[in-house]
């Protein structure tokens, strides 16, 4: 049998490698909502889920396949949660992850270091063209730190070090991001969902 096919709700290649370590052993087969042709909805919700839900409505409906979609951001607690749903847009709707962090660092210039912190939360999505969805919510705790470090990941990972952590997420390697991070947490939970609709 031929491995079933899913629409990932993102055109990130990196967001993609993420969800294909977490589901491997599974008899599925990724395809990013980018090679289908289909446009991502605007993220027009107040919260994670609701953008998560949002994108994977969007995808399973363009494609007629089950659809992954996750929304993930960083909340820093002296800046009242932001960026939170605007992570990825926080320094404008064109921002780069070096345009968000520069922001990022820029609105913190007067906390004190104890003072930072903060979490990643990764609301994942599963939702099929009949109808049925599911979402799962899971955060990661931690610090935000000025000067960025590391090599690996994306987004804020450079500047963010996690609960009990020495190393910022971008210093882990992809197994240990996995096993630690929000969007670990929240890809293993909904594995579970995936895993049933192969049966």
């Amino acid at each position: 049998m031929s491995p079933v096919r899913f629409v990932v709700a993102s055109g990130n290649r990196k967001k993609l490698v993420e969800i294909l370590r977490v589901l491997d052993g599974l008899d599925v087969k990724l395809v990013p909502m980018t090679e289908l042709g289909l446009d991502s909805p605007v993220e027009d919700g107040d919260t994670f889920e609701a953008n998560a839900l949002l994108k994977a409505r969007a995808a399973a409906r363009g494609s007629g396949l089950p659809a992954i979609a996750d929304d993930s951001g960083l909340e820093v607690d002296a800046l009242g949660g932001a960026p939170g749903v605007w992570s990825a847009r926080y320094a404008g709707p064109d921002a780069t992850d070096a345009d968000n962090n520069a922001k990022l660092i820029a609105a913190l210039a007067n906390v004190a270091p104890a003072d930072r912190t903060a979490r990643f939360v990764c609301a994942a999505a599963l939702a099929t063209p009949d109808g049925r969805e599911w979402v799962v919510r899971a955060t990661m705790e931690g610090g935000i730190i000025d000067v960025p470090r590391g090599e690996n990941g994306f987004g804020y990972d450079p500047h963010f070090v996690s609960e009990g952590a020495t190393r910022t997420n971008a210093e882990l390697e992809p197994a240990e991001k996995d096993a630690r991070s929000h969007r670990g947490a929240a890809l293993r939970a909904l594995r579970e969902h995936v895993a049933a609709l192969l049966t």
